[in-house]
């Protein structure tokens, strides 16, 4: 590797011109293409302590190390000490996988590649890698060089008892390691520092014969960076840009040597998505950069890569007695080197790999004997029902698909207009129904709507004694526009004063209702029917333009409340048994006072279920904690 001032519009070697490629040298994973069970193998993943299913994990990288291994100067301890953490962390980071970006020796003599060979073996059956040639790896050329120390020490041949080498170009510059993290299968390309046009016909077979797998290119030289950070493509890059990136739209990172300083850019390949291409490479640094490794840490939940770079040579080292070099050199934390990478997955991935969308459920499905009522928005149990964006008609009635006669009836508050209850086709990805009700309830002058409970309907008089779950998808719109605060999701009317209650913040506030504060928190107030009390659990402030699912569960002795099957954390200790219901409606869209409705509810609202008993999150509508 050279620095970066070198870069920009001078090759490295000679590219040399190469007839197409023969057939893949297979590994493992091989029995992939012909169906067979290389799954099995992967489970091996899990040595070490790697749960291949959690959504969090991550990937290792480690850049040029070659000042490390230079003749008579050479010295293997910081990176066998960046292995030896590598072991020994695997299980509490997650580790999936450790690619090294070339330029392991500093001239790739027999010698300093012997001496990498037996530090590289500390990882050997503990934690998969890959490795590629840099150009001071060997003599010089493109990738049908034919023999070199390399090759002999790092060739096919080390990888081919690994569950995660797949297999390797015939002249074996090339690999490629196919894994699974993430509770995904993902691919990792090690490709040649300088690739020839056989080698790049290998590498897009490799890839065609993966077509739903996300890939990782990893090679020596593909960008390079300005002091700010800000990366562009060397010549060898765009070529490698040009031939094989740019059109795979599965490739959505790239990470290379080769140059410093450090840096990144997103590139717009021909499927107009991001292909995010990091350059890291530390051998400027303090001896030689010490073994640093970054660490790519993906979570699949948060959608974001979370990039971290440190030395664990220096962070093994008693603080007391850290040279000021040693000290300085632990941990890099400027923007350059420690970052986030924000990216939808199943967006990204969507052209190749799509997500299958769940099929709706059937009201069986999620309705037991026992189940007090449960309404949804669909066909199967709203009347008089348009297309998307169509106003819902008065009178329309949601019907309690339980068979226990809580129907409820739509009615617009004040003089709103027909659009302030819509009927759409979203939903919360786990709601048993794909339909929604839009409201556009709001204040300045107060409108909105509600689905009202029939003045006999069975839940008006229900006490809950032995406990209950109430659950509903919400969804709040964003932006989130207008002043909303104290709307409501549902109550049941009556005034709390009426039954005696003495407790609350007002006697004319309704027995039971779940709101949603000026914060944006949840509350969630209840008046027992056997306590003189009210109370009431809070929320975090809920997030806009995502689906919820809400749940409120009493177990005839306590209230928790849990959003998307996260208990909250303000839910009272206090006694709460039952509900102080007095035989008027149960009300859905808006929260009443006084027996009266100001504004309506401003969002979406999909499924609702009520059970008489306390679930837990694996019961939910929306199953949690499977």
């Amino acid at each position: 590797m050279d620095n970066k001032q070198k870069a920009p519009g001078v090759g490295r070697r000679t590219l040399l011109a190469a007839p197409a490629a023969a057939a893949l040298v297979a590994g493992p994973a091989a029995a992939l293409l012909a169906g067979g069970e290389a799954a099995s193998a992967h489970e091996g993943g899990a040595a070490g302590g790697f749960d291949w299913q959690s959504p969090r994990f991550a990937l290792a990288v480690l850049p040029d190390t070659q000042y490390l291994f230079d003749e008579d100067s050479s010295d293997p301890a910081p990176l066998e000490a960046t292995f030896r953490y590598l072991k020994q962390e695997r299980a509490e980071a997650n580790i999936a996988f450790m690619t090294h970006l070339g330029d392991v020796t500093e001239h790739g003599s027999e010698h300093e590649i012997g001496l990498a060979d037996q530090a590289f073996r500390l990882i050997d059956g503990k934690v998969p890698y890959s490795v590629l040639a840099g150009n001071h790896d060997i003599r010089g050329g493109d990738d049908q060089r034919g023999d070199s120390a390399y090759l002999r020490a790092f060739g096919p041949q080390r990888f081919a008892g690994t569950p995660t080498f797949g297999g390797a170009s015939p002249d074996g510059y090339n690999s490629y390691h196919w894994l699974r993290a993430g509770g995904r299968e993902w691919l990792v390309l090690a490709l040649d520092w300088r690739i020839s046009d056989r080698g790049i016909t290998w590498a897009q077979g490799v890839i065609d014969a993966h077509p739903k797998l996300p890939v990782i290119v990893t090679t020596h030289d593909l960008v390079w960076a300005e002091d700010s950070g800000e990366a562009h493509l060397s010549d060898n890059g765009q070529r490698l840009w040009d031939r094989l990136i740019r059109k795979n739209d599965q490739v959505f990172l790239t990470l290379n040597g080769h140059y410093w300083p450090p840096g990144r850019t997103v590139l717009k390949n021909d499927a107009g998505h991001d292909v995010h291409a990091h350059i890291t490479n530390y051998q400027d640094r303090y001896y030689g950069g010490a073994g640093m490794i970054r660490l790519y840490h993906f979570d699949m939940v948060r959608n974001v890569i979370d990039v971290e770079t440190f030395s664990p040579w220096f962070l093994a080292r008693d603080p007391a007695k850290r040279t000021p070099l040693e000290a300085e050199t632990i941990e890099l934390t400027g923007p350059i080197d420690r970052f986030s990478v924000d990216i939808d997955f199943d967006a990204r991935f969507q052209g190749f790999a799509p997500v299958p969308p769940t099929a709706p459920r059937p009201p069986a499905a999620v309705v037991s004997r026992t189940t007090v009522a449960y309404w949804r928005f669909d066909s199967s149990g709203l009347s008089g029902t348009g297309g998307a964006g169509a106003p819902v008609p008065a009178g329309a009635i949601a019907r309690d698909l339980t068979g226990n006669g809580n129907d409820l009836t739509l009615q617009r508050l004040h003089t709103s207009a027909p659009e302030v209850v819509t009927w759409s086709a979203e939903h919360h990805p786990g709601q048993p129904a794909h339909a929604s009700l839009r409201f556009d309830g709001g204040k300045g002058p107060d409108r909105g709507a509600i689905l009202r409970a029939g003045a006999n309907a069975p839940i008006n008089n229900m006490k809950f004694l032995t406990g209950y779950t109430i659950e509903v998808f919400v969804k709040l719109p964003d932006p989130f526009e207008g002043d909303h605060a104290w709307m409501g999701i549902f109550n049941w009317e009556g005034r709390n004063g009426d039954a005696g209650k003495t407790t609350g913040w007002s006697p004319l506030e309704p027995t039971c209702s779940l709101n949603i504060s000026p914060e944006r928190f949840l509350q969630f107030v209840v008046y027992p029917e056997k306590q003189d009390a009210d109370p009431t659990s809070w929320s975090h402030a809920l997030p806009t333009g995502r689906w919820m699912h809400l749940a409120v569960v009493n177990n005839a002795s306590a209230t928790t409340v849990y959003v998307d099957g996260s208990k909250i954390a303000r839910n009272p200790t206090q006694p709460s048994t039952g509900i102080c219901t007095m035989g008027r409606p149960f009300v859905v869209g808006a929260n009443s006072f006084d027996l009266g409705y100001g504004q309506g509810f401003y969002g979406w609202i999909g499924d609702i279920r009520i059970s008489p008993k306390a679930l837990r999150p694996e019961q939910f509508l929306t199953p949690h904690g499977k």
